[in-house]
């Protein structure tokens, strides 16, 4: 039997997956870490304790599974986005890691965009907007804030690049991450010389660009001894968690949509044409799958807004089943409630730190179901809008899947479908960026054929949810409403700071 290893390493933890030569999910664990937020909008972890983590968890899986290592095949990643590991000369970590959730770089983007020309312009070289969580800025922060150590910047790694160096001692970024650093040429498909000479970097800080399923190398002796691997494993590159996840939901072919209710919120749709958008509204990456593309938007806080209203606003002493029951009781549009869910800031479509929260059309007869359920409506009127943008670049849409933890409520999931207006899917699969990574593994080292294959052998539609006609249509009403609310406080949430 041989296996293959997908890793994940998240914002929170690191996920392992084991997988058979014929697609089955033979084990699972995962292991935390800490987050540390020394001011307010930062974000940072340790890369050490990425590794410590990730050792551990191989080694746990390895071990109470009883696992022959020399028979798992390939070993590949997958990992948070934008997140910066900055390292001097020796490989050795300068700093904390800035992650993709830290908003300190707003003046290090108006800086990129004054650089380079403008948004279209940027959006002309990478194919995407200046945003804080993404890898540039976060550069030139270090430089603008911390020269000390930036003068002894070598290279930059994003978190997965930076444990599959630990393991195999060698450098590089595959091409889905690196479209997410603004350094990226993703027509091209190599680092931008032009974005680099404009922003004043030097070139030779960013590694090699990698095929998603390219083999890098074996794992070193080292690594081997720490994780209870084998020499003989192959490390195949991998891909950014979200096109791992893509390729788990079997978004790997045009007119397939996937729509994520995690703690934050996520559409990607598969597009083999890179057309970015010349406003920047909406993000292109390059897939995991070679010589494909995906369009992404973002909503910050999908999930993190229930879980706000959940821990917060109810002191945490409802459970879901009651908080999905009293939201089941309230009409669709909550009796005109109606939620932002931009409680730190948004990306899609607005790019706008400043952007906050907001409870609109309070009544007194507004109930605690109406609050629940207008957070649910608020964050799908917020993915519509991700998807809304798809659709005008011209993308084919014929299936959306709808995945994260928010999709097993069946109250959400009607929700989703209504305020789409379209039938959405529902998978077998729940796994995640760690089973995306296992097929990458698998795929790399020829274990499976291709991805077409067995991502359809593997990812099957087990429930369909029809859109309900008339709530379709007091949702495009409020989805109007919901619109417009942004553009008319906009200025006024810059009166927030």
């Amino acid at each position: 039997m041989q296996y293959t290893l997908g890793l994940d390493i998240g914002t929170s933890a690191v996920k392992a997956l084991l997988m058979d030569q014929n697609g089955e999910i033979v084990a699972e664990n995962s292991e935390g870490y800490p987050l540390a937020t020394p001011q307010s909008g930062w974000a940072e972890q340790n890369p050490e304790d990425w590794w410590q983590a990730s050792q551990k968890v191989i080694k746990d899986l390895i071990a109470e599974n009883e696992i022959d290592s020399s028979k798992i095949e390939a070993l590949s990643f997958s990992g948070q986005m934008h997140s910066s590991v900055f390292l001097d000369e020796n490989m050795e970590v300068i700093r904390p890691a800035i992650l993709w959730s830290d908003t300190r770089t707003s003046s290090e983007c108006e800086e990129i965009y004054e650089r380079v020309g403008g948004i279209k312009e940027l959006a002309n070289l990478v194919s995407n907007p200046a945003l804080e969580g993404f890898t540039a800025p976060k550069i030139l922060w270090l430089r603008n804030n911390e020269p000390e150590n930036f003068e002894k910047l070598e290279k930059v790694l994003l978190p997965k690049d930076y444990i599959r160096y630990k393991l195999s001692g060698e450098l590089g970024m595959d091409l889905s991450d690196a479209a997410g650093t603004l350094l990226c040429d993703v027509k091209a498909e190599d680092w931008s010389a032009e974005v680099m000479e404009k922003l004043d970097l030097k070139p030779s800080i960013m590694p090699p660009v990698l095929k998603s399923v390219a083999i890098v190398g074996p794992v070193t002796a080292e690594a081997a001894e720490k994780t209870g691997l084998a020499t003989s494993t192959k490390i195949v590159a991998g891909g950014a968690d979200n096109a791992c996840g893509s390729v788990g939901s079997g978004i790997i072919k045009s007119g397939r949509v996937m729509a994520s209710l995690g703690s934050s919120g996520v559409v990607v749709a598969q597009t083999d044409q890179a057309e970015a958008d010349p406003e920047g509204r909406i993000h292109l990456f390059n897939h995991a799958v070679p010589g494909s593309y995906y369009m992404m938007g973002v909503v910050l806080s999908a999930g993190m807004s229930f879980k706000w209203l959940k821990e917060e606003m109810f002191n945490d002493e409802l459970d879901f089943e009651t908080l999905n029951k009293e939201a089941a009781a309230v009409p669709a549009g909550s009796e005109g409630l109606t939620f932002l869910p931009y409680l730190y800031g948004e990306r899609t479509p607005h790019a706008d730190a400043d952007a906050r929260g907001v409870f609109f059309g309070i009544s007194g007869k507004h109930k605690r179901g109406h609050f629940i359920r207008s957070v649910m409506e608020g964050v799908s009127f917020a993915l519509r809008d991700s998807l809304e943008l798809i659709k005008a670049r011209g993308v084919e849409v014929n299936e959306i899947r709808l995945i994260g933890g928010g999709a097993k409520s069946e109250l959400w999931q009607q929700i989703t479908a209504d305020i789409f207006g379209e039938t959405i899917s529902l998978l077998n699969i729940e796994q995640g960026p760690a089973f995306g990574a296992a097929i990458i593994a698998g795929v790399g080292a020829g274990v499976f054929s291709d991805f077409e294959s067995i991502v359809e052998e593997l990812v099957d539609v087990v429930k369909t949810v029809d859109p309900i006609a008339e709530n379709v249509e007091k949702y495009n009403k409020n989805y109007e409403i919901y619109q417009n609310l942004y553009g008319d406080l906009k200025e006024r949430f810059k009166d927030l700071k």
